[in-house]
């Protein structure tokens, strides 16, 4: 089975970097590439992804760099995995279901789509505050996906 590609591997990891410095915080990617032992080049394309969906912003110039978008308690996992690799598929027929002619009737179907939505609903529920604190995990209504 896949699971996690690296490029949303060092998105999680680069957004938790960003996180970590504090509200408001801007790092220049040589700097995170350095700390968090990624190659600039490959870090510079994950960047740019997760700009593109809102998650970073980056600043061009001698003090430019990369921040959040938005608090790091408005960022979840799912939205990271989303911007680096779209939507969780563990198996096609969850999203090609004409694909299958027993698509409507058959129970490996509706049990790998409920899997996919609790998955979903999990990773929607980790925000990168969370993990720079778990021990103070706060109750969170669980959103709908």
């Amino acid at each position: 089975m896949p699971g996690i590609l690296k490029h949303t591997d060092y998105a999680s990891r680069i957004v938790l970097h960003i996180a970590g410095l504090g509200v408001g915080a801007q790092v220049p990617i040589s700097e995170i590439a350095t700390q968090r032992l990624m190659p600039a080049p490959f870090l510079r394309r994950v960047v740019a992804r997760l700009a593109a969906a809102g998650i970073l912003r980056t600043a061009r110039g001698s003090k430019g760099g990369v921040s959040l978008a938005r608090p790091a308690s408005e960022i979840s996992l799912m939205e990271v995995v989303r911007a680096m690799e779209g939507n969780i598929v563990l198996n096609r027929c969850v999203t090609e279901p004409n694909d299958c002619p027993f698509s409507d009737e058959c129970p490996v179907r509706r049990t790998w789509l409920d899997i996919t939505l609790n998955l979903e609903k999990s990773l929607e529920n980790v925000t990168f505050d969370i993990l720079l604190n778990p021990t103070a995990k706060t109750t969170r209504k669980r959103k709908e996906i």
